[in-house]
């Protein structure tokens, strides 16, 4: 009987735990910052190689355009402020 009654408890426990505790992708800062990072890296590799393209008097490929506006893009979607829950 009292086995049960602990096995019982401790399932309760567990489930009162992962609600206060969340999801990885609420609780850990260091995704946010990899990601963060990669697209930067990114925006920044883009601009300094059109920047290098164009002193060599050559073109800027699409594909080069396309990644910087799409990091840029990423980046404002993760750094805009989220709309506040009522």
């Amino acid at each position: 009987m009292k086995r049960k009654m602990l096995i019982k408890q401790d399932a309760e426990l567990t489930e009162n735990s992962k609600e206060n505790i969340g999801t990885p992708l609420q609780t850990d800062c260091w995704i946010y910052r990899i990601v963060v990072s990669a697209l930067a890296l990114t925006l920044i590799s883009s601009i300094g190689g059109a920047v290098w393209l164009k002193s060599q008097d050559k073109d800027i490929p699409e594909i080069l355009i396309a990644l910087g506006t799409g990091s840029l893009g990423g980046l404002a979607g993760f750094l805009a402020p989220t709309p506040a829950k009522k």
